[in-house]
């Protein structure tokens, strides 16, 4: 049998040969860092018997596939090290994931002393260096086997497998887990470990299910690797929306009012309302119409647009269809009201497109679990349009969607941090969609070719489009590593012919528009939250809710500093004035702590002169400028939404 193998060499053996023997057969080192297969593309475990003519890499820990196994394995040491120092605790599931692994268990929650605990245990079972080893059982023998070991989470999972079915172990030691790898071959391969934090997770991921307790944690092949993770972490923390946008005072959340449901600060609310009025002014500029449509609608409203059908569980619904004459819900989203403003008046084809835009509320009943700051929540606002267009026009239109996408997130400073990915539908669950099998092939084919007519880089996911059409998502990774959509664009040619949507062609004949769903920064708390994260709180000036804080030395220059205040104002400048009795050098700590970009620290001599000291925190002591040359610089600097890069040091 011939192998080649990644570097184009052929190896060539008599009989089968595991993947980890052809390892050693390469090089001893390969072997010891060996992590997992790849045969003719398909990840495999180590222990896998190769024997026919296949391509062959050797998966390290530099490869994603090969650093998933090692940490899938170090999730195995972690329940090993909880049924030594528990055993009453029962065992979920132990997946690796991008940033480590987690493991489920039924168990009370652990505190960091108890996880401290835990990350010692797992250090000795590592050094034990216990073999793994991997056996298979049928489907009713692995029940019991479960069963008499007492682990019930894994008899469900048993369970819901056909009857068929040969169920895969690992043993290490006295300890086995039900899992289909692939593993390493040993825990003495594991050189680095860190158990990160405890948290509750429903089983399953529903709410109708058991809290569990969570633990998370990661493993590197070198401790340094670590360091520099857990130093990566540090700076997460400091990051994180949730704790910083409250410390800055831009949101809240209050347990009365609910979950999902923050209070939008002052400073809060004047970003938010900074990023609307620039989206609404920018899309009037690309020739889009505004509405303003209610809050709630009638059932029989959703009931045609399929939202009833397909959406009714994730809607605020007001009333009971089986005793209410009227049955209310809260929008989940703008679309089915800008329909009848399209159907107000009779379209032509001279009308077309017709792009309507909306600075949307919208609700949406999103589980408890899933609620987390600004990124999900049951009320929020979004930057919705929908275009109804010719379907000549559709590839025009999705090209001026995607070129206002890049303007806002170039803009925003974050256009290099975001992915794309084609969303479709799921084939093998149409019950799930509205339209044929061939409407939605040749919508996400004429979709597909639109974007590689554009040279998007994009990956596609099945299962993840909207109800009536595929999508274009925009995803964006917290400083979690969770991803998040963030905008999208959606083609449908379903939902016309529903609310009877027509436009006259030339040949006078009544033909159905299609309609694109699109979003251009998307909802504005998640935006704000992603913003939060990716700036730690140090926005571009002409985001800041405060951005100029004038400083008097005393309260003899109050006066003047009052008059800058109001020079600024007039320029559409953002200012306060500290007028408290503190030394100036508190002041100008207290101004770097809040985050404000410029300060103006006032006196005898700049008031005789018309002049203001300026601090930045883009180049710290700039030194005294005429005050109209000030106004001017941060005036152009906001007008053209510039991004200024900190040159210094800050110093008080």
């Amino acid at each position: 049998m011939k192998i080649t193998l990644k570097d184009g060499s052929v190896k060539e053996y008599s009989s089968g040969m595991s993947v980890i023997d052809i390892a050693k057969d390469i090089s001893e080192g390969l072997a010891r860092v060996a992590c997992a297969g790849e045969i003719n593309g398909q990840v495999v475990d180590l222990r896998t018997v190769v024997e026919d003519d296949c391509e062959l890499s050797i998966l390290t820990f530099n490869d994603e596939a090969g650093k998933a196994a090692y940490r899938h394995t170090t999730s195995h040491v972690l329940a090993e090290a909880v049924k030594r120092l528990y055993p009453g605790a029962k065992l979920a599931i132990g997946p690796s994931i991008d940033t480590g692994f987690y493991y489920d268990f039924d168990t009370p929650p652990f505190d960091r002393a108890a996880l401290d605990e835990l990350e010692k245990e797992m250090k000795k079972i590592i050094k034990e260096g216990a073999e793994l080893e991997k056996f298979t059982l049928p489907r009713e023998e692995a029940i019991q086997f479960m069963k008499d070991r007492e682990e019930p989470y894994k008899v469900e999972l048993i369970e819901d497998l056909p009857e068929d079915s040969v169920i895969s172990f690992y043993r290490q030691g006295d300890f086995v887990d039900l899992c289909a790898g692939p593993h390493l071959m040993s825990t003495k391969t594991i050189k680095a470990i860190k158990l990160i934090s405890s948290s509750g997770a429903y089983w399953r991921g529903s709410e109708k299910n058991k809290m569990l307790t969570r633990v998370y944690g990661t493993a590197f092949a070198k401790n340094s690797e670590l360091d520099e993770y857990l130093a990566y972490l540090e700076d997460v923390k400091k990051r994180d929306h949730n704790k910083l946008g409250r410390e800055m005072e831009l949101f809240t959340t209050v347990d009365v009012i609910g979950q999902g449901l923050p209070l939008m600060m002052p400073k809060g609310a004047r970003m938010i309302q900074t990023l609307q009025r620039w989206i609404e002014d920018e899309e009037e500029k690309r020739g889009y119409m505004l509405t303003k449509t209610p809050l709630l609608a009638k059932s029989d409203l959703y009931k045609i647009s399929g939202h009833w059908d397909h959406y009714r569980e994730g809607m605020f619904v007001l009333g009971d269809e089986e005793k209410d004459d009227e049955v209310f819900a809260l929008r989940p989203m703008t679309c089915p009201f800008q329909y009848y403003v399209y159907k107000d008046s009779q379209k032509s084809y001279r009308d077309l497109p017709c792009r309507y835009g909306e600075t949307s509320t919208l609700f949406r009943n999103e589980d408890s679990g899933e609620m987390h700051g600004l990124i999900r929540v049951r009320q929020f606002t979004i930057s919705e349009a929908h275009i109804i267009c010719t379907p000549e026009q559709v590839e025009e239109e999705i090209r001026g969607c995607v070129d206002l996408i890049h303007y806002t997130l170039s803009t925003l400073g974050i256009d290099e941090k975001v992915t794309f990915r084609f969303s479709k539908w799921d084939p093998n669950n149409k019950e799930k969609y509205i339209g044929t099998a061939e409407e939605w092939e040749k919508n996400q084919d004429t979709m597909r070719k639109i974007l590689e007519h554009m040279n998007i880089n994009f990956t596609e996911a099945e299962g993840e489009a909207a109800f009536y059409g595929p999508k274009l998502d925009v995803q964006f990774k917290n400083v979690h590593g969770k991803e998040d959509t963030i905008i999208t664009v959606q083609l449908d040619n379903s939902i016309a012919e529903k609310f009877d949507m027509y436009y006259v062609d030339k040949d006078g004949e009544k033909k159905r528009p299609y309609i694109i769903h699109r979003t251009s920064v998307g909802c504005y708390e998640r935006t704000l939250a992603m913003l939060i994260e990716e700036y730690a709180g140090l926005f571009p000036t002409w985001l800041c809710p405060e951005q100029v804080r004038i400083l008097p030395i005393s309260e003899k220059y109050h006066d003047y500093a009052n008059k800058v205040a109001s020079e600024l104002k007039v320029n559409g400048v953002r200012c306060t004035v500290d007028e408290r009795a503190e030394k100036i050098g508190y002041k100008i700590r207290e101004t770097r702590l809040d985050r404000v970009p410029y300060m103006l620290v006032v006196g005898q001599k700049e008031e005789e002169e018309g002049l203001v000291s300026v601090r930045s925190r883009f180049l710290g002591d700039e030194g005294q400028k005429p005050l109209d040359t000030f106004i001017n610089d941060i005036s152009k600097e906001i007008r053209t939404k510039e991004i200024k890069k900190v040159e210094v040091e800050q110093q008080a």
